[in-house]
């Protein structure tokens, strides 16, 4: 079992930012890691959005911490499928940089783009539990 956070950030226009994932597990996904070792929930998030973004997190806020049970399950590329999760309403200022090691794609979108995307599952959860979509 991992523990995994991840991050909704949404612009000032109402869109969310969503990156088509690189590695498993594959699809549209806010951004999102495993905590390492010695490392808190909140600084793995911190470091996940700088990592996958370049944006620089100004606020974070847990909004839900749910347990593997209860969530939908794929492998990640570390090659575990269950994952306990943390996910934060963050803010965050600045450019996009694209990682071509990180990411095939990074963007902002509407709610209505996101609900013709192919999300990863976790993600089409945690949008539909949110009613975001």
């Amino acid at each position: 079992i991992h523990f995994s956070v991840g991050a909704i950030i949404k612009n000032k226009t109402g869109e969310y930012l969503l990156i088509d994932r690189l590695k498993k597990p594959f699809g549209f996904a806010c951004p999102a890691g495993h905590v390492d070792e010695g490392e808190t929930s909140y600084t793995a998030v911190v470091r996940e959005v700088e990592e996958e973004t370049g944006l620089k997190v100004i606020s974070v806020k847990e909004i839900e911490f749910e347990n593997c049970d209860d969530l939908p399950q794929e492998a990640c590329s570390r090659g575990v499928d269950k994952h306990i999760w943390i996910v934060y309403d963050i803010e965050a200022e600045g450019d996009l940089i694209f990682k071509a090691d990180e990411v095939k794609s990074i963007d902002w979108y509407s709610v209505e783009q996101i609900k013709n995307l192919q999300l990863e599952s976790v993600w089409k959860y945690w949008f539909e539990k949110f009613k975001i979509i």
